[in-house]
């Protein structure tokens, strides 16, 4: 790909906004490979919402961007205790090890794919006293509505979440990247990165956002809530479960979580994996694993990016595009059963490689036990041994009393001192 409109219409595909067209134009003009990075905090477990910007991100790599991704585990910890030290070190290996899998099952070349660790670089000298710089050029105000989408609000915050939006803005410095990717969410971020980072003698930087996507129940997808999203390890007949109560009412298109993921990363991954098999070999000679047959049925017509099948009668509806998809919808034309069904297979499908892959791996599966340990797991009860404990005989009694014979207690008198060995207040020794 060596035209500059045409890796700039890859770059910027599907995206909300793009803050430094300019920018990122000028690089692309000049030859050079654009690089950015893309952040998250190592927290809950990493669900089907990330699919979106790893589409996104599939889309640099594959426009030559060098891209690296950030675990941001000191910004995992800041913000209001997320996710406890002890346990960040664990997450982050379990976040690598699922995207970079994901990566991997859609064929998408990383050889200009990094994974980086921000307290590799957070804690250095240099970086500490820049954010000290930063701090005496940030009003509260300021801290705050930068982070107002992103940082957990609580009545009275800690001043912990105060740091968090310096901290992602310096990040594009000390990653030497020329612009940073994330949802729209982040825009604030972004803006307070544009207005502060040059205070400091560094060059502003392009930001490019995409749009939210609502989760399974219509509202924001979050780790906290299991029905809103679907994790990456989830067996089908939880897949199925989820979809089954996810929100979709005929003809709503507005919050539709099932259309929203459909949009941004089903027919996405389906017109890669068409053009995987137009090009033998693979996109860039990259392997694959799993299947990479696109969300369609083997009749469909040529061009035909997604089917839907009807359960219950009548023949399958091929679209070529998200629009017409959506507009039938709209219309009615397409059943919420019908429109689960083909969106849970379709998941399912896209799920599969990676679990597999995950599964084969011990190391993964046991990195995956320590960053998520299941804390409501009783544990087994231990038997208790029962303890011996010594009951000493009544005196007089026992099996090492010697009791005199019949004789000698006939040869002796009661008064006799002898005969005060047969009474109680006698030494036994039992």
């Amino acid at each position: 790909m060596d035209d500059v409109e045409e890796k700039y219409n890859l770059i910027t595909s599907r995206l909300q906004e793009v803050l430094g067209v300019s920018q990122i134009k000028s690089i692309l003009a000049e030859g050079r490979a654009p690089r950015c990075y893309w952040g998250t905090a190592p927290t809950g477990r990493p669900h089907i919402g990330y699919f979106v910007p790893l589409i996104k991100i599939a889309d640099f790599l594959r426009a030559g961007v060098e891209v690296k991704i950030l675990f941001a585990d000191v910004h995992a910890f800041l913000d209001n205790l997320k996710a406890p030290l002890d346990l960040v070190t664990h997450r982050t290996k379990y976040y690598e090890c699922i995207l970079g899998t994901v990566f991997t099952s859609l064929g998408i070349p990383t050889s200009k794919l990094t994974f980086v660790k921000g307290s590799d670089f957070q804690l250095s000298k240099e970086y500490t006293l820049d954010v000290y710089k930063l701090s005496t050029l940030v009003t509260e105000h300021d801290a705050k509505k930068a982070g107002a989408e992103v940082v957990k609000q609580v009545e009275s915050p800690l001043l912990s979440g105060l740091l968090y939006p310096g901290l992602q803005a310096l990040d594009e410095q000390y990653l030497d990247v020329d612009f940073q990717f994330g949802g729209v969410d982040q825009r604030k971020i972004f803006t307070f990165a544009e207005l502060y980072l040059p205070r400091l003698g560094y060059s502003k930087r392009a930001h490019l956002m995409n749009p939210m996507v609502p989760g399974l129940m219509g509202g924001k997808m979050s780790s906290s809530d299991p029905d809103s999203k679907i994790d990456f390890l989830d067996p089908p007949e939880v897949v199925k479960r989820k979809i089954k109560k996810a929100f979709c009412e005929e003809g709503n298109i507005s919050e539709n979580g099932l259309l929203a993921f459909l949009n941004a990363v089903l027919m996405p991954v389906s017109q890669l994996r068409i053009e995987r098999l137009r090009d033998e070999g693979g996109i860039d000679g990259q392997e694959s694993v799993g299947s990479q047959k696109p969300f369609v049925t083997d009749d469909a017509p040529e061009g035909t990016v997604f089917t839907i099948t009807r359960e219950k009668g009548g023949g399958p509806s091929h679209y070529q595009n998200y629009q017409e998809l959506e507009d039938d919808f709209a219309a009615k034309k397409i059943h919420p059963g019908d429109l689960k069904a083909s969106v849970r297979d379709a998941i399912i499908s896209l799920l599969r490689p990676i679990q597999a892959t995950f599964f084969a791996n011990e190391d993964w599966k046991q990195t995956e036990q320590l960053a998520y340990p299941n804390l409501s797991a009783k544990p087994e009860p231990q038997k208790k041994k029962k303890e011996k404990v010594y009951h000493p005989p009544p005196p007089g009694k026992g099996k090492n009393v010697h009791l005199p014979s019949q004789s000698t207690a006939e040869s002796v008198s009661p008064d006799s001192p002898q005969g005060s060995s047969s009474q109680p207040d006698s030494k036994v020794v039992a």
